[in-house]
């Protein structure tokens, strides 16, 4: 789905709940991976692999100039031989630390073997997200999730455009609800800083 098109379904969406849940989930992977350089880890099912999603995401991370939006896609099964980008396996997931962010793409309920190493990666400190269909052990191991159940208006694919274009967005609409400490100590700084008001 090229640029126009996401344009073109986000003004279908405006004023959804499906246009605000994805900036925000957007919001949410892009300040996890930003800070820290990168380290994004990208994982699906046995049965559901993201690859277009990762497509996805290290295009914008190429257009809009921020390379840490470019995924690791880690993979149930490699073959010997093939490119490095495709050759990443689960083991990846037990090397992962703080700093590093895991997004999970699990339409269905994962096998327990993947659900183990997720939540190993979560103890290890990683920031653990998910896309996921509903699957409350899932949702009950990550920091943050957006559920795209089976029943809903959008499928997982759609979603999964909206989420990419909105973490490679310049500037994300302004989160609602309670700013950070950093958020607050910076605007008071702002203010100290400021010239008297008149003055010049």
């Amino acid at each position: 789905m090229d640029a126009v098109r996401v344009a073109l379904l986000r003004e279908v969406l405006a004023g959804t709940e499906w246009l605000r849940a994805t900036r925000r989930f957007a919001g949410v992977l892009r300040s996890s991976v930003v800070p820290h350089g990168g380290g994004l880890l990208l994982v699906g099912t046995e049965s559901y692999e993201p690859w277009h999603l990762a497509a996805h995401l290290t295009d914008e991370a190429a257009w809009s100039g921020l390379p840490e939006l470019s995924p690791t896609l880690v993979r149930h099964r490699t073959e010997p031989g093939g490119p490095p980008h495709l050759s990443v396996g689960l083991g990846r997931l037990e090397a992962a630390r703080r700093g590093e962010t895991l997004l999970v793409v699990a339409p269905q309920r994962p096998t327990e073997g993947l659900l183990e190493r997720v939540h190993d990666a979560r103890r290890a400190g990683a920031t653990v997200l998910a896309l996921d269909g509903g699957d409350r052990e899932v949702r009950g191991l990550v920091h943050e999730s957006l559920t795209v159940a089976p029943d809903a208006e959008l499928d997982l694919d759609t979603v999964q455009h909206l989420v990419s274009a909105a973490a490679g967005e310049n500037v994300l609409p302004p989160q609602r609800g309670p700013r950070r400490f950093r958020d607050r100590l910076g605007r008071l700084a702002d203010q100290l800083t400021a010239p008297p008001p008149g003055r010049w």
